[in-house]
């Protein structure tokens, strides 16, 4: 019986890889293998391949709405079915499938006209991302309130596990993504303002929650995901827009439910980060 296993275990990772590669692939190589070659020309493995390669194209357009009203259906199922054939799903959830679709869109030559299209992306996949988090309480602003001074620069600020966050300098991809996730402002890009934005999405609750930030803003939970207590967060903020509001800002993350943890260091232990 062992014997039997052993024989056979290279033959059965052989078997899928050739199924798996012939499922996205017109001219998948049969090396040679009559039972492939039997198997590609039943009329019913075009249509099983039909079937996959739908599935997957149509999973990309789901989780890629605001790119989908951006360019199309037509353009981006192109778009998605050359990078299907690289990139099958790796689990069987297709809810979290698509997350190297934002680089392939970077690199993507019929996209290059479009540079904003690639960061849009990524707003959708990060929402994907905050939807599929694990769950955790946000931080209630009052425990912040209870702290003196001196606690607060020794507080470290966990950012809440669903959270995804970026200052994107050149483009307003925030207020792109955001009108045509919605759909109120579907492609109407004559209509923004062209500038840098930040983008937080977050689902402390029940729902992903969107907000935008600027570029401090970012800086500041930058620096709490790297460890650094509050007061050296603050001095990075303060280094990006002197003229921040530290208290509005922090008060503004803290309600949008950007962390979820605290911790106040030992001034005998603490470090700079």
């Amino acid at each position: 019986m062992t014997r039997s296993l052993v024989k056979y275990t290279p033959r059965l990772g052989q078997f899928q890889h050739a199924f798996a590669a012939a499922l996205v692939n017109d001219d998948a190589t049969l090396a040679g293998d009559d039972w492939l070659a039997k198997l590609l020309a039943q009329p019913g493995f075009a249509v099983y391949r039909n079937t996959v390669m739908k599935g997957c194209v149509d999973a990309l357009l789901a989780n890629f709405p605001a790119v989908t009203r951006l360019v199309g259906e037509a353009w981006l199922g192109a778009a998605a079915a050359v990078f299907v054939r690289d990139q099958l799903p790796r689990q069987p959830s297709l809810v979290d499938y698509g997350a190297d679709f934002p680089d392939f869109i970077a690199g993507f030559a019929p996209a290059a006209e479009l540079p904003y299209l690639a960061d849009v992306a990524r707003l959708d996949r990060w929402w994907t991302e905050a939807h599929v988090a694990a769950d955790a309480e946000r931080l209630p602003a009052a425990m912040i309130a209870g702290l003196d001074v001196e606690q607060l620069g020794r507080s470290v600020l966990h950012p809440h596990p669903s959270a995804r966050w970026h200052w994107f300098d050149a483009q307003p991809i925030y207020s792109i993504w955001r009108g045509n996730r919605d759909g109120a402002n579907a492609g109407a890009l004559s209509t923004i303002e062209w500038h840098g934005e930040g983008a937080l999405l977050v689902r402390p609750d029940d729902s992903v929650d969107a907000i935008k930030i600027g570029a401090a803003e970012c800086a500041l939970l930058d620096a709490c995901a790297r460890g650094a207590p509050l007061g050296d967060a603050g001095a990075v903020a303060l280094a990006i827009d002197a003229d921040v509001d530290l208290a509005g800002l922090l008060a503004r993350l803290l309600r949008a439910g950007a962390f979820a943890g605290l911790e106040i260091l030992n001034p005998s232990t603490q470090e700079t980060r």
